[in-house]
């Protein structure tokens, strides 16, 4: 038995991998600023969690495992050094733990964590009792990871991480490629890449790394990436892996999934949109291509019912909806509104922008993305542990909305939620989009109502 300590055990990434190691037997202990609730799950379940970062976690340490976020010069990591102990980087972690099986990887700007979800829930069907380790949470797995004795491991890839493409994988999957989480010219941060021709070339790396791949055909940019490789491609209209005769619904979709120009069966999905379309197609060819029946993912994808915060129905309240979705990105914004406004419903969107770096640069394409709501209401930029850069805020957002005629304003919070509750109608969708905690607008709007309901039903005692 090993003891590893993880730095920053809270985060969704590093809680995942503790599980399984738990699970396999190792001494763990892990150390954050602020632990969050799955640090505190992983206490009850043997791990020793420690508030603060101080080079004294590290006794009778044999492994540290630091994100890349952290630098060298950290005196956790200097220590671990002067200790002889063993440094190694989260995804060198989790490449350690895929390559006791046979590997399954998901990675892309959007769709990582529903695709490799989606992709567990189908070997969880066959039967074949998977290691999974997602960088979300998914109710069907009680949490972010699942230790199983089968050969298979799933995990989803974080490809902002430039170390992603040193990994070798039986099978990887790239759903698409944006210029998300590179730098700004001249500017070095270890966690970015340094241009987007870098992440192409790190995804190229990645491709060429996999015994197989399967990527998504309609996307131009990774046609030309991956040409030359073993390769299976997806999409609705075009790939070995297609869509046929496909509907979309307010609550999901239907559509014949054709292989290699057969059709093999009917997929009906619970979650909405084109968008989860492509991320069902991804998953099905993986698991085709390892042998796992077409039946299986048939089964486990009209029972799948989605990621945590990946279009969550949170409540209703008065009749109205009130939907989370974890979209930051302007692609992964316009795709969950075209899904949103096919409910029929008035869309009323709380968007919260997540990193000022992301915000600098994709500030306009949110705006234009946005547009697609009947209203919007921004808040301010969730700093994600970045500095503030002058003059980036979430109000050059709404200002730009209102400038080309849309319905929006600048707010806080707690007047988000108020406005909401005066102005909501029975037929709106409201949606609270973003990585950060924009998600505590529409729980506490539903709670409000729920308190109200609450004082309602309790009996008044007349007066004699």
């Amino acid at each position: 038995m090993s003891h590893y300590h993880l730095m920053g055990i809270g985060g969704v990434g590093m809680s995942a991998l503790a599980s399984i190691l738990l699970k396999d037997g190792q001494q763990v202990s892990g150390c954050d600023l602020a632990p969050s609730p799955l640090a505190y799950r992983l206490e009850s379940d043997g791990a020793t969690i420690l508030r603060g970062h101080d080079a004294e976690h590290l006794e009778d340490v044999d492994t540290l495992v630091v994100t890349t976020a952290i630098l060298p010069d950290h005196p956790e990591i200097v220590a671990a050094r002067e200790k002889g102990v063993r440094v190694i980087r989260r995804i060198e972690l989790l490449g350690e733990i895929l390559a006791k099986g046979t590997s399954l990887g998901v990675t892309g700007t959007h769709g990582k964590t529903t695709t490799s979800s989606m992709l567990a829930s189908i070997f969880m069907a066959a039967g074949t009792d998977p290691t999974i380790l997602l960088g979300g949470e998914v109710a069907d797995l009680g949490g972010n990871a699942r230790y199983g004795l089968g050969k298979f491991r799933i995990a989803e890839i974080d490809e902002s991480d430039p170390l992603f493409q040193h990994l070798k994988l039986d099978v990887a999957v790239i759903t698409n490629l944006e210029a998300d989480h590179v730098s700004t010219p001249g500017e070095d941060r270890p966690n970015y890449h340094a241009s987007y021709e870098a992440l192409q070339k790190a995804a190229r790396t990645f491709a060429k790394n996999a015994r197989a791949l399967v990527y998504n055909a309609e996307w131009p940019l990774l046609c030309s990436l991956t040409e030359g490789l073993s390769r299976t491609g997806f999409g609705i209209e075009r790939g070995e892996a297609r869509a046929v005769n496909l509907e979309l619904f307010p609550a999901g979709s239907r559509f014949d999934f054709s292989w290699h120009d057969e059709i093999l069966g009917t997929v009906e999905l619970k979650v909405v949109g084109r968008h989860n379309v492509q991320n069902a197609l991804a998953a099905s060819a993986a698991a085709l291509l390892q042998g796992i029946p077409f039946e299986a993912a048939q089964a486990a994808l009209s029972k799948f019912r989605g990621a945590h915060r990946r279009f969550e129905k949170v409540g209703e309240v008065k009749g109205a909806w009130v939907v989370d979705d974890y979209a930051h990105h302007p692609t992964e914004v316009r795709e969950t509104l075209l899904a949103a406004r096919n409910s029929g419903r008035r869309v009323r969107v709380v968007f919260q922008p997540h990193r000022y770096l992301r915000t600098l640069q994709l500030w306009p394409e949110f705006a234009e993305a946005l547009k697609l709501a009947d209203e919007t209401i921004v808040l301010e930029v969730y700093s994600a542990g970045e500095e503030a850069i002058q003059g980036v805020t979430g109000a050059k957002i709404a200002e730009k909305l209102l400038a080309e005629g849309s319905r929006a304003r600048f707010a806080e919070p707690g007047e988000a939620v108020d406005y909401l509750e005066q102005t909501l109608k029975p037929d709106d969708l409201i949606l609270t989009m973003g990585a950060g905690d924009v998600w505590r607008v529409g729980t506490q709007l539903v709670k409000r109502y729920q308190d109200t309901l609450s004082r309602s039903a309790i009996p008044r005692l007349e007066p004699r």
